[in-house]
Formats: C-alpha cells, sequence, structure tokens
C-alpha cells in the first residue's frame, strides 16, 4: 500500500486532534472540533484550512500567454498583472479533465493551481502540449504551502498580522505582501463562498504561519465544512459535478469558456454542445421537508431521472440541499422528488448559488 502524501502542516493537525482522512492520496483533516461549528466559524467569523495539497505550476516564458490560451478556456490574455482567473482545463471531446485558478504573477509569468487528484496527470498533460510553444512549465506543488483564511473577520484576522494596507486588497487580486513578519504571495480568493484569502508560502514556514493565524483566533477548519461552505455557495468540485466526461454546459461553466478565441482544446466540441442542447444540466434543488439528499441519489422527474452529484444538510439555510444533474427540459421551480431508500421526498428545483453573497460578488 502506497503511503499517503503528508501537508507541511501535518503535525498542526494531529497536535489539534485533527480527525484525518485519505483525500485524493493525502492524510488531511476533515475536522477538528466538528463540522457544523467550523462552517458557522466561517460563515460567521473566520476560519482557516490547509490546502496545501492543491497542485501549484509555474507557467513562464515568451509565449506563456499564448499556451495558456490553448490549454484553457478562458480568456488569459484578459488576464492583468496581479489578477486571478478562473477557468477550465478541457480534452477534445469538450469534457473538463479539470477546474483550476490562474493567477498573472508578471506579464509572462503565471501560477496554476489545480485540484489534488489531478495534480500528476494535468502536469504530463501541460508538459506534452508545451512543447510547440516557448514556455516552461514547472510544477511546484512541494514547495508551496497553501492557508486559506475564510470569513467576513478574515480582513481584521490577517490585517492584524500585516504591515501592508488590507482595505484596498481587491477580490481576485495576488500580490506579495507581509504576513506576521514573512513574505508571502496572498490572493484574495476562496472556495467558501466567503471574503479571504489564499496564503502561498515556503513549506519551511507554513507552521510558524498556521501558529500566527491561529493566534488572531481563526478557528482550524478541515474538509468536511470545506464541501459544506462550497455547496452553499453553488460550487464545483471536480469528481462530483465536473468530470471529463461533462462538458461546461451542462455544468453551468459557460460563463468562464471564451469562444471567440480563436483556438483552444475542446472548442468545436463545446460549439457542438452548444448548437444541438445538453440533453441533461446542472441544478439546484431545495428539500421540501427533514430529507437529507446525498451523492449519487436518483432525481425523479417530469422529463426522466436525474442523479444527485453533491447534497448535504446545509447548516446556513439549515435545510437539506444538492446539486444534480436534471434533464434539460426542467426549469426552476418545477418540483421534483430525491430517491432516499426506495421512498420519494419532494424538493423544489431553485437557482445557484444557495448563498446569496456569492450572487452579489458576481454581479459586481
Amino acid at each position: 500500500m502506497t503511503a499517503l502524501k503528508q501537508t507541511p502542516l501535518y503535525e498542526q493537525h494531529i497536535s489539534l486532534g485533527a480527525r484525518m482522512v485519505d483525500f485524493a492520496g493525502w492524510d488531511m483533516p476533515v475536522q477538528y472540533e466538528g463540522l457544523i461549528p467550523e462552517h458557522n466559524a466561517v460563515r460567521n467569523a473566520v476560519g482557516m484550512f490547509d490546502v496545501s495539497h492543491m497542485g501549484e505550476f509555474i507557467v513562464e516564458g515568451s509565449q506563456a500567454t499564448e499556451f495558456l490560451q490553448y490549454i484553457l478556456t478562458n480568456d488569459a490574455s484578459r488576464l492583468k498583472i496581479g489578477r486571478s482567473q478562473y477557468s477550465l482545463l478541457c480534452n477534445e471531446h469538450g469534457g473538463i479533465m479539470d477546474d483550476c485558478m490562474l493567477y498573472r504573477l508578471e506579464t509572462s509569468k503565471f501560477l496554476l493551481v489545480v485540484n489534488a487528484a489531478n495534480s500528476d496527470k494535468d502536469y504530463v498533460w501541460m508538459e506534452t502540449n508545451s512543447l510547440q510553444y516557448d514556455v516552461r512549465v514547472s510544477n511546484q506543488t512541494d514547495s508551496y504551502a497553501l492557508l486559506a483564511i475564510q470569513g467576513p473577520n478574515s480582513i481584521s484576522a490577517l490585517g492584524n498580522l500585516s504591515t501592508d494596507n488590507l482595505e484596498h486588497f481587491n477580490r481576485t487580486e495576488i500580490r506579495t505582501i507581509d504576513v506576521s513578519g514573512r513574505t508571502c504571495l496572498v490572493g484574495r480568493t476562496g472556495y467558501t463562498g466567503e471574503d479571504g484569502y489564499e496564503i502561498f508560502c515556503d513549506s519551511d514556514i507554513a507552521n510558524e504561519l498556521w501558529r500566527s493565524i491561529l493566534d488572531q483566533g481563526v478557528i482550524p477548519c478541515g474538509l468536511g465544512s470545506r464541501n459544506t461552505l462550497r455547496l452553499e455557495a453553488g460550487m464545483a468540485l471536480h469528481g462530483h459535478e465536473i468530470n471529463d466526461t461533462i462538458s461546461p454546459v451542462e455544468a453551468g461553466l459557460i460563463g468562464v469558456v471564451s469562444l471567440s478565441k480563436d483556438n483552444f482544446v475542446g472548442k468545436q466540441a463545446i460549439i457542438k454542445i452548444l448548437d444541438t442542447g445538453p440533453d441533461k444540466r446542472l441544478m439546484g434543488m431545495v428539500m421540501k421537508d427533514r430529507s437529507v439528499p446525498r451523492d449519487g441519489y436518483v432525481v425523479s422527474t417530469r422529463s426522466g431521472e436525474g442523479l444527485v452529484t453533491s447534497g448535504t444538510f446545509s447548516p446556513t439555510l439549515k435545510n437539506g440541499i444538492a446539486m444534480a444533474f436534471l434533464p434539460s427540459q426542467i426549469q426552476i421551480g418545477d418540483d421534483v422528488s430525491v430517491v432516499i431508500r426506495e421512498k420519494h421526498w419532494a424538493a423544489e428545483v431553485v437557482e445557484l448559488p444557495f448563498y446569496s453573497k456569492v450572487a452579489k460578488w458576481r454581479a459586481k
């Protein structure tokens, strides 16, 4: 059996009594005090996640932008220095191999953050496709630790440790700032639907930063609450809402596909799906009773069956919620039912996201 990988903060998690689980080959904390108190800490105050298992690639060279234009769906040429952009890696059939965050550090230097489960294969695929460009792709995953501070009080918690003025730190911005006397690359990004920051730092100072941030009253949070938070925010998770057989059209991610670009991997397949129309679409559901939908549950609709991709009890809404692929004929407001232990439980199809603060940010 292959030993699980450990982030630089592994011993910190053990000392805090975290319950550890195997996540994509990494020994990661799923919870400390508990999923609901950690979830509520992020929604109402501030929490911190160790996400050092994510893959980090540096892409640089005279044709770095052209290369990223070819392998990513979004328009990297529009990305300004010091800003970030959500994008997708698609295959030739239009399926989503991975979703990612792209940060432009310099004119011809980018940081690309991918999912831990896909890091190795993404790197091989990118290297293969880079041969026709003047570009270098380097895997820096082992060099970085990544800490995510999330919640309405994140600006004050981080501000107490920095000499930089965070009031003028724009959402999606990334820059080098001082954190607890250390130089770190910090982005105002996250995966919770809350305001927050993601700190990229050298692995050898991660423990020091982790402890100094917790000393500000920040609550340590595990992958369990990270999942419920992102689900409330309507954010896709690879292996659930997206995979290499699901297109951006079906997943509701066509907004991060720039069809005006001359060419990119999967463009023609995506255009074809748009022209013919998808058979299914990702939609939200809210249960009408106290039942809780789970991943993989069948959904019964007037137009055929659907399938829950992610389902849980929402600590914020105090209700069962789910994202599911439903027949494309289904509309917002339709009544459907989720099959739970051979019994049908009523639900209503709703617009995503479930948590409205994300919608306000997206409108900006």
